[in-house]
């Protein structure tokens, strides 16, 4: 008798499609939560992982979240077995060395002006509101940079605990908040002022200082 057809699962084509979207149109094309899917896939290959990729962003607030996760925050998630942990605590050394070798070739601030510059030559083009954070250590050397969500500023959309845990996973001391205006009013809004109170909030009992806003 012919053996019967098998039926691929029904996430095999979806996976495909992302898969492609990413290689056509690269990152800004795919949601976190579909960068994280990417991610997973290739430690779970036979099950659909948009649920867990979801259940991981709601639990750590970002991606930058997921990537500082200890293991056994990761293993809390129901679906990260051994294998998806180890790869994404993998992912994540793998990002902090690179992120530590290009230090050397990142600026150092002396003033105002040479961050105002700075910012000037990464943000001026943007058609879109960002909100970055930039990490800066005692000598005001960037030694990271996040952009942590594009669009409107709300209180939702910042998670400023896991700005102050980056930080302190990164040897940050100093923190810059970002918050381009393309509509050309240059003040920082109600809301951005609340942000940035709640991070000094924060920070205040750590060796972490908001050095400005920018907004």
């Amino acid at each position: 008798m012919p053996k019967a057809a098998v039926t691929p699962p029904s996430h095999t084509g979806h996976r495909e499609r992302l898969r492609e979207r990413f290689i056509t149109r690269g990152h800004d094309a795919l949601a976190d939560y579909e960068l994280l899917e990417l991610v997973l896939m290739l430690a779970i290959p036979r099950r659909d992982v948009k649920p867990l990729a979801k259940a991981l962003l709601a639990k750590h607030g970002s991606l930058s979240g997921v990537l500082n996760a200890t293991e056994m925050e990761l293993k809390a998630t129901t679906g990260m077995g051994d294998y998806a942990t180890f790869t994404m605590r993998l992912i994540s050394s793998f990002h902090l060395r690179a992120k530590r070798g290009d230090v050397l070739q990142k600026p150092a601030f002396k003033n105002k002006f040479d961050l105002l510059d700075y910012l000037y030559d990464a943000m001026s083009g943007l058609k879109h509101e960002e909100f970055r954070v930039l990490y800066l250590d005692s000598k005001n050397n960037l030694v990271d940079e996040e952009t942590l969500f594009r669009g409107t500023i709300n209180a939702s959309a910042v998670y400023p605990r896991e700005i102050v845990r980056s930080a302190l996973n990164k040897g940050a001391t100093g923190l810059v908040l970002v918050h381009n205006h393309p509509s050309g009013d240059p003040e920082p809004s109600m809301e951005d002022h609340q942000l940035t109170s709640e991070i000094s909030a924060i920070v205040h009992n750590l060796s972490l200082r908001v050095i400005d806003q920018i907004g």
